[in-house]
């Protein structure tokens, strides 16, 4: 232990390493901080994790429109602990994007904003974006189907804004389409300049933590005042303050290794997001989606009728961002106690009931077409011969089903025809599919009278019981 020490000592006298980081271990902390306080240092605990996972996939990952998924398939099936090492990677970036949004809410119940930590919102606010955007990067870099349809429909929709529309669309694409020069700039934010402005404003973040110390939990009835807070702010840490480390950190260090150790379970256990075919433009049956985190707000835009898409597209989040930066400037002082201050209780019920109403709608997607809809079974159908069946197997070769339901099986884009000969005679029948609807493509030109016919003669012995 004396030759650590002395090596320490040693090394320390050179770098001066304990000046840099000895405030940060021993500022004290405020009494009465729970487990609410840890989530920030678990997104950190999840950082980390990413930058250790992503460095060892960049070694082997090939950014070519030619290679990459090849590479990716190569790392998932072949490489030594690959698919164990997409797994954690996935999966900490989904524990990234849920612990900053909980830290999120948390000081924004407590009023943790308020002066003088102004700067300490506006930074994870910061952090928040870029969290996000790492997600939205990382999923191109797949490469498969998916992908990139998910990233060709972001940047159809995002084309749609008024004014700069088409400056963003060609930003994202890096071009007019998807090709090399949009995998080469997603790879270049998504390793190097989105983890480098993390790097900043997390080390930002830590010094308006050491500058002006960790919120101390709300008391009905205190009232933050700019004129004399700082002075009340340093007589509580006199009397009462305890030391960051080890009397606070322990907390951290223990969730920390639980969200580390979880991490690695669910990498264990449910693998990394399974690659879908390779990308492919003249495919057309594609379901793009984006991963979990931005599930709900890809139903906002298959919801928003279309003549407002072009407004809310760009409207909503930049009055979001505003509402954001402005909330630590306009509410930067006074009660700081959620039962004292009901209305942001009610922000955070009705965010989070709207976020997953419509996560919960964007899992269902019942506006695209299931192209992972089956045909229907004999039993399904009533027959396993004759023009009726010959009509049920059509009806799914056609990809009626993967718009309509029958028996619980298919598509919710269209409306379900379990039953639909009690709606409508055969003549109507044969009339919507050769002109089509809303939503429906006109057959007329595409299908020949005899598969018309038995498709027909299907849904007209489609009777409820």
């Amino acid at each position: 232990m004396s030759i650590i020490r002395k090596l320490w000592a040693w090394f320390d006298d050179r770098t001066g390493t304990m000046e840099l980081v000895g405030p940060l271990l021993n500022h004290l902390v405020p009494p009465g901080t729970s487990w609410w306080y840890v989530f920030g240092s678990a997104t950190l605990f999840a950082f980390i994790v990413q930058v250790v996972t992503g460095i060892a996939l960049a070694t082997m990952y090939v950014t070519s429109t030619g290679d990459a998924y090849q590479s990716l398939n190569f790392i998932t099936n072949d490489a030594f602990l690959g698919n164990i090492l997409r797994g954690i990677h996935y999966w900490g970036a989904s524990a990234m994007v849920l612990f900053v949004g909980i830290h999120l809410i948390r000081v924004f119940l407590t009023g943790s904003y308020k002066f003088p930590r102004e700067m300490s919102w506006l930074t994870g606010a910061g952090l928040l974006l870029f969290t996000v955007a790492m997600g939205f990067t990382g999923q191109l870099l797949r490469w498969d189907q998916n992908a990139v349809w998910t990233v060709v429909v972001g940047a159809a929709q995002a084309g749609r804004a008024p004014v700069v529309g088409q400056f963003l669309a060609q930003f994202i694409l890096a071009g007019d389409v998807v090709g090399g020069a949009t995998l080469s700039r997603f790879f270049s934010f998504h390793v190097f300049f989105i983890p480098a402005m993390i790097f900043a404003f997390v080390g930002l973040h830590l010094w308006m933590v050491v500058r002006n110390g960790i919120s101390e939990p709300p008391i009905i009835g205190h009232i933050v005042d700019p004129k004399t807070y700082r002075d009340w702010y340093s007589k509580l840490l006199e009397r009462y303050g305890l030391p960051f480390w080890p009397d606070v950190a322990w907390r951290d260090v223990v969730f920390g290794c639980i969200v580390v150790g979880g991490i690695v379970a669910l990498a264990l256990i449910f693998g990394p997001p399974a690659l879908g075919r390779p990308p492919d433009p003249s495919i057309i049956q594609a379901q793009p989606r984006p991963d979990w985190y931005l599930l709900w707000y890809f139903a906002v835009l298959a919801l928003i009728p279309p003549v407002l898409e072009p407004w809310i597209i760009i409207g909503a989040p930049l009055l979001a961002a505003v509402a954001i930066v402005a909330l630590p400037f306009i509410a930067n002082k006074g009660e700081r106690h959620p039962l004292r201050r009901p209305w942001s209780m009610a922000i955070v019920i009705v965010v989070v009931m709207m976020v997953g109403t419509l996560w919960r709608e964007a899992v269902k997607a019942p506006w695209s077409p299931d192209f992972t809809a089956k045909p229907l079974t004999p039993a399904q159908v009533g027959t396993s011969s004759g023009p009726i069946w010959e009509g049920s197997q059509l009806f799914y070769v056609k990809g009626c089903q993967y718009c309509h339901t029958i028996d619980g099986q298919g598509g919710h884009r269209g409306p379900d025809l379990t039953d639909v000969a009690d709606r409508l005679s055969s003549e109507q029948i044969t009339l919507r599919i050769l002109n089509g609807g809303t939503n429906m493509p006109a057959f007329a030109s595409t299908m020949n009278p005899s598969a018309l016919d038995l498709i027909v003669q299907f849904l007209s012995s489609r009777h409820g019981q």
